[in-house]
């Protein structure tokens, strides 16, 4: 299938490793050119590196935190310097940390949940819309996790904070359907990154067991009986951020191995 992606522009957030690099990899592959971001320089380089190197395009790289607003206006603002408009958003920000309701006293840690995963994804849109806007049309597509519609024990700021993504992509969909803006929800399961090895980790010296074991616990919830990889997901990101998808917004859609028990 052919996704249409040539010489489209896409933006990327949080994508110098797991499931945004993931995305950012599969977009590039079939001829997007891309923009990523992350914190680290040093592995955002190494990704914009190794994108080139496998499509031979070329690649803008912005380092920022998207908790940061001003980051969030950089991240457009050079894309757009750079290469002229803008066609594909992919909205995608860290977890906050683990822990219960107990965990967390009221306000800083709820806001701050809150300031990284919904309101990095409002500025987010908010910049990016009029740019779609100019080019007829486009996409939003917002990474967010399997807690959205299946609460994940200990990620009570997580299954909160993501929640309300839903809340806003949904809104938005419907008022920019018009304007053939697409918005929509990717959500992985369980899948090989750098925050599920590290919950692992976690549950591991709480239970006194390794992170090996734990990660096969967790392969053995899921249907498939094996834990997903960054590279499955950014596929199916991928197309529901492109024109091959054009019928498509204001869905939530999961990528987890039927782990998901909801008939919805």
């Amino acid at each position: 299938m052919q996704l249409g992606l040539e010489g489209k522009v896409a933006i990327v957030a949080a994508s110098s490793k797991g499931l945004g690099r993931a995305t950012a990899m599969a977009l590039a592959d079939d001829g997007a050119l891309v923009t990523i971001n992350g914190r680290d320089p040093d592995a955002l380089e190494r990704t914009a590196i190794e994108i080139r190197g496998r499509t031979d395009g070329d690649v803008i790289a912005v380092a920022g935190d998207m908790s940061n607003p001003a980051d969030i206006e950089r991240l457009i603002a050079e894309t757009i310097r750079q290469r002229g408009g803008l066609d594909i958003l992919v909205c995608n920000a860290g977890g906050p940390p683990a822990g219960t309701f107990a965990d967390f006293p009221d306000d800083q840690p709820w806001l701050d949940a809150i300031n990284l995963n919904l309101m990095s994804t409002l500025r987010l849109s908010r910049l990016a819309i009029p740019h779609l806007r100019e080019r007829g049309g486009g996409s939003i597509t917002n990474i967010v996790s399997i807690s959205v519609k299946q609460p994940i024990p200990h990620l009570v700021l997580s299954n909160t904070a993501r929640t309300a993504v839903i809340g806003l992509a949904k809104s938005l969909a419907l008022e920019l359907a018009p304007e053939n803006i697409r918005v929509n929800n990717v959500c992985p399961g369980i899948t090989r990154t750098d925050r599920v090895t590290g919950l692992a980790e976690r549950r591991a010296k709480a239970n006194g067991t390794t992170i090996e074991q734990e990660l096969a616990a967790d392969a053995a919830t899921i249907p498939m009986r094996r834990i997903g990889e960054p590279e499955e997901f950014g596929k199916v990101c991928a197309f529901i951020a492109s024109p091959a998808a054009s019928f498509v917004t204001g869905q939530t859609i999961t990528v987890d191995g039927g782990a998901l028990k909801s008939t919805f």
